[in-house]
């Protein structure tokens, strides 16, 4: 369900700095250590959270952590191929059990004493148990504590609260946009980190519009400068947080080309295949290249291009098939409340994670998925991090990425300006940043 137009930030009680309406953001939400530690005490530990990729834990025994703030999570693969998910702390003296990924030999061993547990977390062993008081050792006592768990989208979801409503619910509605593009068939091209110096919310509403393009990321305004159409794109801000937004174009042509022409289609996709890698590929060129010579004059060159496309994915067996509903989002971008990002395209999508890190609400994690649609039965293996690299490293992120990490942490240096009070934000180009807010407030107000 979208928000209706007279929406108003919630009643915030003790929230500090809160959101008093939609269009100001006080700038010590993105500092302020007192806001950090509401949002540790009251988001983190109750909001439905991307854990990990499917791939990540193909087969039974396969475990990853994730990490929250202070709080570890061990999610592992169960020999039903479920999963669950695990608080990371022995139950006799606090232990983390496992740290990054890999593998458990069917036993969950803390490495202190010994204790073991099942894959389904049920003690299976206490060394010297004959030495522990009875009530000490009550089953229900020692096996791991559980988080509740999930799948969507290809995902693993966690919720550290017993009582939070079901993942679906928590969702909707952007989950339902993005399965008309098929994200459960999508898996990792490449996976990359880096940490920037910047509150890990200003990191991820560089993303929450295509406002900042013409300035930006000006080789993809083909020379247009101020005339660049900001119009084009159209925003909607919905319930739980949650938002897309998409471009004003023919579904057809997928919203990725501001010309009609082959020649703009194609340098457009060129920029964003060299550009990061992502979204557009190398194999969507070929094919949209393959088109050049072949499309009568007076066709529309993207149109041919996209159903050029569509052939090739049936014929190699890529299950590349969105609804006309969901090829509006090419291009665009749906953002899942509270930290997580799929912008798709052709059967691919650029995915960000955006996380609290090293205890400063300064620095954040900043995570980046390319994904794309393998033919069937020829997927990828387990899906492993490729590396956490500079937010500058050329030789590890493109253009694209580079523009966008400089702007972010320049803006977070730019808060402790003395002339600096609050954010001033547009109405529609920017509504999905105090959509994120309002919701926020929600968490930390109870």
């Amino acid at each position: 369900m979208a928000l209706t137009d007279d929406r108003r930030p919630v009643a915030a009680g003790h929230v500090p700095f809160a959101m008093r309406d939609l269009l100001h953001v006080p700038r010590e939400r993105y500092y302020d250590r007192g806001f950090y530690e509401l949002e540790r005490e009251y988001l983190w530990p109750r909001v439905w959270q991307m854990a990990c990729r499917l791939e990540e834990i193909p087969r039974p025994g396969d475990f990853v952590e994730y990490e929250i703030c202070d709080q570890s999570i061990l999610l592992v693969r169960q020999p039903d191929r479920s999963v669950k998910a695990f608080h990371n702390t022995c139950r006799h003296r606090a232990t983390q059990l496992c740290k990054g990924s890999g593998r458990l030999g069917g036993q969950i061993v803390c490495p202190f004493h010994g204790w073991r547990w099942n894959l389904d977390g049920s003690n299976s062993f206490v060394y010297g148990a004959e030495g522990f008081a009875s009530e000490s050792l009550r089953p229900d006592d020692i096996r791991l504590q559980e988080c509740k768990v999930d799948t969507w989208g290809a995902c693993v979801w966690v919720n550290m609260d017993p009582d939070a409503r079901p993942l679906r619910e928590a969702l909707a509605p952007a989950a339902g946009l993005l399965d008309d593009v098929c994200v459960e068939n999508m898996r990792v091209w490449w996976w990359k980190e880096t940490v920037l110096n910047a509150n890990w919310k200003i990191a991820q509403e560089a993303f929450h519009e295509g406002y900042h393009v013409m300035g930006t990321h000006p080789q993809l305004t083909f020379g247009l400068g101020d005339d660049y159409p900001v119009g084009n794109v159209e925003y909607t801000a919905f319930e739980n947080g949650h938002g897309r937004f998409r471009g004003r174009f023919d579904p057809t042509a997928g919203g990725v080309s501001q010309g009609r022409g082959s020649e703009a289609f194609l340098e457009r996709s060129r920029i964003l295949w060299e550009g990061q890698d992502a979204m557009t590929l190398e194999r969507d060129l070929h094919v949209f290249r393959g088109m050049k010579n072949r499309v009568p004059p007076g066709e529309d060159f993207p149109t041919a291009a996209i159903r050029a496309l569509f052939d090739y994915a049936e014929g190699a067996g890529i299950p590349l098939r969105p609804t006309p509903e969901g090829m509006r989002l090419w291009g665009g971008e749906v953002f899942m409340f509270p930290n997580f990002i799929m912008i798709p395209q052709f059967g691919n999508a650029l995915s960000y994670r955006v996380r609290p890190y090293n205890d400063d609400p300064e620095w954040c994690r900043f995570e980046v998925w390319s994904l794309t649609m393998y033919p069937e039965g020829d997927e990828p293996g387990r899906a492993e991090l490729k590396g956490r690299f500079a937010s500058d490293d050329a030789e590890n992120w493109g253009q694209i990425p580079r523009q966008d990490f400089s702007n972010i942490a320049g803006q977070q240096r730019g808060l402790h300006s003395r002339s600096y009070r609050e954010h001033r934000l547009a109405t529609e180009w920017e509504q999905l940043i105090s959509n994120m807010h309002t919701e926020l407030d929600r968490y930390l107000a109870g």
